[in-house]
């Protein structure tokens, strides 16, 4: 593996990408069959009678995964069985999606689900609803939120992240302990949990969502000038009224002051730092820097912020985009942006990079001393979040899918619009910003490395030396 330095980084006046074309892909039939044997298949292979499947608006993937809806502000329940069947346990105003899910199964009434101070008719214990979608006592059964929990010091299946009154129940059901934590069987890529991997159809699925995000960011940094409101790049970010997965970020100067999360009416004035982030189900964009056209703008004791963080980060970019491939493990992944930037001097301190889903953070394969394998249909968020004190922060984070010759193929072969636009966009990386981007390596966003730290210079971003 080859590590990039940032001696190789020069910030470059270009020509901005014409933006590809943006083109939502329903998830077939085919692919929702798929998704419901894959999951009996694990239920299978780890003798599992039942899995209770929770959801919430926020928690809502691993539902949404068999389903193909969340139940928006209420809880739900999807309860499957080894040999197929299914019931949805539903509130007051998600009753009516049952005939619309995308899996058949029976509907429940559970009226406990439902907002407060609505309707509670005829309700009865929820003990009686478990035992109505056929959940048994000496069964074994695998509760499923959303958490993957890794403690060294706790047994992690007998964690619960489930709201304690569905847990309640469920033990008094089936039994303490044949009740376990499975929500790895979803989101866990150590065993080749159901999600962790993406056929054709579900990448391009998932390409509107990083490509929108990516068209978010790239309005947004085009409309960055003086004395413009967090509000007004608030709405550039945000895109054809589709849900966000995590909260729109438009912030000038100081962030988080009194703790408010959202864009206000500040407007940007010279200097001021920036951080700008959108995420839809399949990917997220976002971009850190200063509200400056050169560094003779920036603020005192700041302006060798390109030396001491710009570059040495983008070069880590460039080194993560040029070298992840099928076949790696999660540690040598770590270690090579251990050895391009070291965390002892940046600080960065999550995962170098993640998988998404419908969430923006699914789970990471990439962490010291992981065994697990990078494998193809892998939808992969570059993430490496360094800090100098002192200094703004520095992002380029955008979505990759890794992906072997079979799966490139049948991308080519059924989405010709998608895979043109990954080509043009593998030229951009190779022909303008001077990255050789690894040839498994599928961006799904017009805006993939592109990086410019004086954010009101659109067009002068970083680029590698060819």
């Amino acid at each position: 593996m080859t590590i990039t330095s940032a001696k190789q980084i020069n910030l470059t006046k270009i020509q901005l990408p014409e933006l590809t074309e943006l083109k939502r892909v329903p998830l077939t039939d085919e692919t929702l069959a798929a998704r419901r044997e894959k999951v009996l298949n694990l239920m299978k292979t780890k003798q599992l009678d039942s899995l209770v499947i929770y959801s919430d608006l926020e928690h809502g993937g691993n539902f949404e995964y068999l389903t193909g809806f969340v139940p928006r502000f209420e809880e739900a329940l999807l309860v499957l069985h080894q040999d197929g069947r299914g019931f949805l346990l539903l509130g007051n105003e998600n009753l009516n999606k049952a005939d619309k899910a995308r899996l058949s199964a029976k509907a429940i009434h559970v009226p406990h689900f439902s907002l407060p101070n609505q309707p509670m008719t005829d309700d009865k214990p929820l003990t009686e609803y478990l035992v109505e979608a056929e959940l048994k006592e000496n069964t074994r059964v695998g509760l499923v939120g959303w958490k993957l929990f890794t403690s060294n010091h706790a047994d992690n299946q007998s964690l619960f992240e489930v709201p304690y009154y569905l847990v309640a129940a469920l033990k008094n059901v089936v039994g303490e302990d044949n009740l376990s934590n499975e929500t790895g069987l979803f989101i866990d890529s150590s065993q080749a949990g159901a999600r962790t991997q993406n056929n054709a159809n579900e990448i391009a699925h998932y390409a509107f969502g990083a490509q929108l995000a990516g068209q978010g960011i790239f309005s947004a940094i085009k409309n960055l000038q003086l004395g413009v409101s967090e509000f007004e790049i608030g709405r550039q970010l945000n895109q054809l009224g589709q849900s966000n997965s995590v909260v729109t970020i438009a912030a000038f100067g100081e962030r988080f002051k009194k703790a408010n999360l959202y864009p206000t009416e500040k407007k940007l004035m010279l200097g001021e730092t920036i951080s700008l982030t959108v995420g839809y189900k399949g990917g997220l964009s976002s971009r850190a820097g200063y509200g400056v056209n050169e560094a003779s703008e920036l603020p005192e004791g700041q302006q060798d912020y390109l030396e001491k963080l710009a570059k040495p980060y983008f070069a880590t970019v460039v080194t993560w985009l040029e070298n992840l491939q099928v076949g790696q493990t999660g540690a040598e992944v770590y270690q090579l942006i251990e050895e391009a930037l070291p965390k002892a001097t940046y600080h960065w301190h999550l995962n170098p990079g993640h998988l998404v889903a419908d969430e923006e953070w699914l789970s990471s394969p990439i962490y010291p001393n992981s065994k697990e394998i990078l494998t193809s249909g892998m939808l992969l968020q570059l993430d490496i979040i360094p800090s100098m004190a002192g200094y703004a922060g520095a992002s380029c984070e955008s979505t990759l899918c890794l992906a072997d010759e079979k799966l490139q193929n049948e991308l080519k072969a059924s989405y010709p619009i998608l895979w043109q636009a990954i080509q043009t966009r593998r030229a951009f990386l190779k022909d303008v910003l001077g990255i050789q981007i690894s040839p498994q390596l599928l961006p799904l966003s017009d805006t993939v490395a592109l990086y410019s730290p004086f954010m009101l210079q659109a067009d002068q971003v970083l680029t590698k030396k060819m």
